[in-house]
């Protein structure tokens, strides 16, 4: 079979748009002050239609609306695209159509609405449970409000999952451990725990750069917090699939391991990006940042992702490298073999075993628990640089 059937097959849809900005984030969101559904409903839709045309008679498994704040689109906008999808390309039988959400702009109402519309999975950016850590994050909810939201989505959806930073300005490790227990008490089947870090082109950085965000932590104490992390959640029986997700088994996000599995997957909207394997061919896609660009593009009829760059087989499998460690699964040794033309250094690959990093079965190679720690320093021992 084609290599991208071991990973699946997605969509990832990408709305712009928030109500503001928060200081920490890199991702492409923009505030508007006006926003015309019915243009962006016309423009997504004819995306879908294009990309059903190029990967025609596929069986869909999973469709993500990202973003941006996608909870503050129109649930009629939402059911529209989900009808398009459903009528583009097959899909499996219990396909996994998620939504982000932003606590604030949570609704009973709408929640309905994206219910009734085909989706069946909300992630739920919460991102700290009490209310001096959420101002210091830029939040505009409250943790009470937080609390009220997630019930919400949790009455209209069974899979809900929500999102925490750590590693906070002043946190130390029992902070982090109540406020980790009390998430968990809480948590249907899946959590997303990050860790804060400080990206290039935000107010954070601009921040940090001024000596300002004092009280982060040592990357000692930061370590300790991870450690933390993975006790904590396996006491909860919501071990780490992934170096920053933890679910009950079998409550895993299937569309974020269609990346990390080295699937393809459709990337629609602004600045999204894709990959596709089309007559030999895998391709990286990306669409243009600006959501002003990217609307006129699809409006004139031309393709959304205007980059679309041919994958070497030292791309592809330097790419698979990069995302199946991240995994508890870790590496198929004989399909990087397969994509890459190239088989790991077996010396590095010894040398990591010895230092405890990673460890080595017959047919994979995975990155231990105490190797998360250093796994930029593992992909780049294996990888070479």
């Amino acid at each position: 079979m084609d290599d991208w059937q071991h990973g699946g097959f997605g969509l990832y849809l990408h709305w712009p748009f928030c109500e503001s900005k928060c200081p920490y984030c890199d991702f492409n969101s923009h505030v508007a002050a006006k926003i015309d559904q019915n243009r962006w409903q016309a423009a997504y839709l004819a995306e879908i239609d294009r990309l059903g045309h190029e990967t025609r008679g596929r069986v869909l498994d999973t469709v993500f609306f990202g973003g941006g704040t996608p909870s503050l689109m129109d649930p009629a906008l939402v059911n529209a695209v989900i009808e398009k999808v459903r009528a583009t390309w097959p899909m499996r039988n219990d396909p996994e159509i998620t939504l982000e959400a932003n606590p604030g702009s949570i609704e009973a109402g709408r929640f309905r609405g994206y219910r009734e519309a085909g989706v069946n999975r909300v992630s739920m950016g919460m991102q700290a449970m009490n209310d001096a850590d959420l101002h210091r994050l830029g939040r505009r909810h409250t943790a009470e409000e937080a609390r009220k939201a997630f019930e919400i989505a949790r009455n209209c959806f069974d899979r809900v999952s929500f999102d925490l930073i750590y590693a906070r300005q002043d946190q130390n490790l029992q902070d982090w451990r109540a406020e980790l227990t009390a998430a968990l008490d809480l948590a249907v089947d899946h959590l997303s725990l990050y860790q804060l870090t400080i990206e290039d082109g935000t107010a954070f950085a601009d921040r940090f750069a001024r000596g300002g965000l004092k009280g982060l932590p040592t990357e000692d104490l930061a370590a300790d917090m991870y450690d933390i992390t993975q006790e904590v959640c396996d006491r909860f029986g919501m071990p780490a699939y992934e170096v920053s997700n933890h679910a009950k088994p079998g409550a895993e996000s299937r569309h974020n391991l269609i990346y990390w599995r080295g699937g393809d997957y459709m990337g629609i909207g602004p600045g999204a990006h894709g990959r596709l394997s089309l007559q030999g061919t895998r391709w990286a896609t990306e669409a243009p940042k600006p959501p002003g660009t990217w609307l006129s593009l699809v409006e004139a009829g031309k393709p959304g992702d205007q980059s679309k760059q041919a994958m070497s087989a030292e791309e592809h499998g330097l790419e698979y490298l990069l995302m199946s460690l991240r995994l508890s699964e870790g590496l198929d040794l004989k399909r990087y073999t397969a994509v890459s033309g190239a088989q790991l250094d077996p010396i590095s690959v010894q040398e990591l075993v010895g230092l405890g990093a990673v460890r080595l079965t017959a047919d994979r190679l995975i990155v231990t628990p105490s190797g998360r720690l250093l796994l930029n320093a593992v992909i780049r021992k294996l990888a070479g640089a």
